[in-house]
């Protein structure tokens, strides 16, 4: 890693949550709660703006304090940015507690709570969504394109050739080249046979192939069907554009959610959870494997990666784990079914043991990510 890696992946963490606050941020000013700070980082502020419409000040450095110290603006938004580049925040008046006032967020109805609390995941969606236009704009769209078939193996006695697109495997649709690679990780191969329907000159192809045992080109075992499938991305319209944009958002949402499935199942270790270092990494990979091809790539593998980051983001605030969003989403459906709250002693209980639990997770990922390092 270096200081270049950290930097870009420090730019693509702060993006990320920038936008995931701005979500909650721009609907709770919607439904006129009172956003007290808006912020991008955690800890000690750095600078800080605010403005009451007629007096507005840049600050360096200031306290809490300093604030309690000028109540005129009491009632105005502080953005600030804060000395430690993790996280972010959008503290709204009554989150935490009731307030009474008409801005307090306890205050709002139950929809006009779930709405603001919702759109911080959905805003991850809609930055995965707008990525992939940029990406799939300019490189086009990764098309399951077979480029070579093994002689004597099981797709070529099948019948596969050179240039036909998969269009599904099993039962599932396959739209990008990268679903190919991902079936087996989501699919036990035991050696039966594997339904599949490519594209050949306009028609639709349908066979039956049963992988076998081999050695694959690292010397492992695996269940192999014998074909490659690499191709350069193909450009397309403008319609289509949005229509594989929308779908890069949807793979990694159902990526992430088939991998938390199966970590929940047992079948991917904790070991091989990546955390912020595991990502750094990650990030000087992309920038070092993309250099030699320019700038172009690096800027377009950064983006793809990002793609994947704030999606995976959008799917993990959503589960339902106090102190999360899904969590909270959680506390509101109960309230909306039971016409009324939980204690306030319980969700504050729930969200404590709830954070105790995401630190210690992540003191754990971040001390594996250290050891994979060396």
């Amino acid at each position: 890693m270096n200081f270049i890696s950290i930097l870009l992946a420090i730019l693509v963490f702060s993006v990320i949550i920038i936008f995931h606050e701005f979500g909650h941020f721009i609907i709770a000013k919607a439904n006129h709660v009172g956003v007290i700070e808006f912020s991008l980082g955690m800890g000690p502020r750095i600078i800080s703006w605010v403005s009451d419409g007629t007096k507005h000040r840049l600050l360096f450095f200031k306290s809490t304090a300093w604030f309690e110290e000028h109540p005129e603006f009491d009632e105005n938004t502080i953005y600030s940015w804060k000395i430690l580049p993790i996280g972010g925040s959008c503290l709204m008046l009554g989150e935490e507690e009731d307030v009474d006032d008409e801005r307090s967020f306890s205050r709002k109805s139950v929809w006009a709570r779930m709405a603001i609390i919702f759109a911080g995941p959905f805003f991850n969606f809609i930055l995965a969504f707008v990525l992939s236009l940029i990406v799939v704009g300019s490189i086009g769209h990764d098309v399951a394109r077979i480029t070579d078939v093994d002689p004597g193996s099981p797709a070529a006695e099948a019948g596969l050739k050179a240039g036909d697109v998969i269009t599904e495997m099993g039962s599932t649709t396959i739209v990008v080249n990268r679903e190919v690679s991902y079936y087996p990780i989501f699919h036990k191969l035991d050696g039966s046979p594997v339904h599949f329907s490519v594209e050949r000159d306009g028609q639709e192809l349908d066979f039956e192939i049963a992988p076998k045992k081999e050695k694959d080109a690292s010397g492992n075992e695996k269940m192999l069907f014998g074909f490659y499938h690499s191709s350069p991305r193909e450009k397309v319209g403008l319609l289509s554009t949005l229509k594989y944009s929308a779908y890069e958002v949807k793979f990694w949402i159902d990526t992430t959610i088939r991998s938390l499935g199966l970590m929940i199942t047992g079948q991917v270790g904790m070991d091989q959870i990546s955390g912020p270092v595991g990502i750094v990494q990650q990030v000087s990979s992309v920038v070092k494997e993309s250099a030699s091809e320019g700038t172009g790539t690096v800027a377009v593998n950064l983006l793809i990666f990002s793609i994947l980051i704030t999606a995976n983001l959008g799917v993990m605030n959503l589960l339902p784990i106090p102190a999360l969003d899904g969590g909270r989403l959680l506390f509101l459906i109960i309230e909306l079914i039971r016409r009324k709250p939980l204690p306030r002693k319980v969700e504050t209980y729930f969200n404590i043991g709830g954070f105790a639990v995401l630190m210690a997770l992540m003191v754990f990922i971040m001390g594996n990510d250290i050891i994979k390092l060396f």
